[in-house]
């Protein structure tokens, strides 16, 4: 639901005869969709019913339909978040930047693009501590970094700190002390979530990542390995490193909320 001052704000839209009470119901629902041509339709008030943004995925649409999505959606909601973002897409939202006067901060190991009107969001009390098995793990790591930013907490990550090296993990997880929740990216074996989550009294979020080859490479080993983990762990899809975060973020804010 939007904040009691969006709401006042709204409720006064309708009493001035600014806006007609469908849409100041749907407004205060959180259910306004915004229709791009015949491209996309825009859930503009997820935000308010989810507290998770909604991200264009780059992935598979054209550099001039990614365009028209990014401006009807900045235009609208404030911050925009494209994942995904190849070189060619990437000049395609920056020319609409500096044609709408829009601020546009680009994450090179996420490939993610970020669209606002004004300053980044102030972090909250949520803590999120991100942490890789090795190297060629960061961009899903990442992606999770900047959505869990993005949705107000601060950030603390470890990267290359993998179960073959496991004494590389203590000092990580000394600098990690104080995170609400772990998102824990591992390729290969998988085998660093469950270490983990046997050495600390947090939530443990696994994310298996497509590195990898021969024998169920491409992820599957990893993803086989963290669901039949004895530690207790949650784990999300291949390379799934936005919804590791968004949801890494939703139990950091819960929490520092107490």
């Amino acid at each position: 639901m939007p904040s009691n001052h969006r709401v006042e704000e709204i409720l006064t839209l309708w009493k001035e005869g600014r806006i007609p009470l469908e849409e100041a119901v749907n407004e205060i629902a959180g259910l306004r969709i915004e229709a791009v041509a015949d491209l996309a339709n825009l859930d503009m008030g997820r935000v308010a019913r989810c507290g998770i943004p909604e991200v264009i995925l780059a992935e598979g649409k054209s550099p001039s339909q990614l365009a028209a999505i990014a401006r009807k959606a900045a235009s609208r909601g404030g911050r925009v978040i494209v994942s995904r973002v190849s070189g060619e897409q990437l000049e395609a939202i920056r020319a609409v930047c500096t044609d709408q006067g829009f601020l546009l901060s680009f994450h090179e190991d996420a490939a993610m693009a970020v669209i606002s009107q004004g300053p980044p969001r102030v972090p909250g009390k949520g803590v999120v501590a991100i942490i890789t098995a090795g190297t060629s793990d960061i961009r899903v790591a990442e992606e999770a970094r900047v959505i869990a930013t993005e949705m107000g907490c601060r950030v603390k990550t470890a990267y290359d700190v993998g179960a073959a090296g496991i004494h590389r993990l203590f000092p990580a997880l000394r600098e990690c002390l104080g995170a609400h929740v772990y998102v824990v990216a591992a390729g290969r074996e998988g085998t660093l979530p469950a270490v983990v989550a046997g050495l600390v009294d947090r939530p443990v979020i696994g994310v298996p990542v497509s590195t990898g080859y021969g024998y169920m490479g491409g992820g599957r080993a990893a993803l086989a390995s963290m669901l039949q983990s004895c530690s207790v762990i949650a784990v999300v899809n291949i390379d799934a490193g936005f919804v590791a975060g968004a949801f890494a973020a939703q139990i950091a804010n819960m929490a520092g909320e107490r």
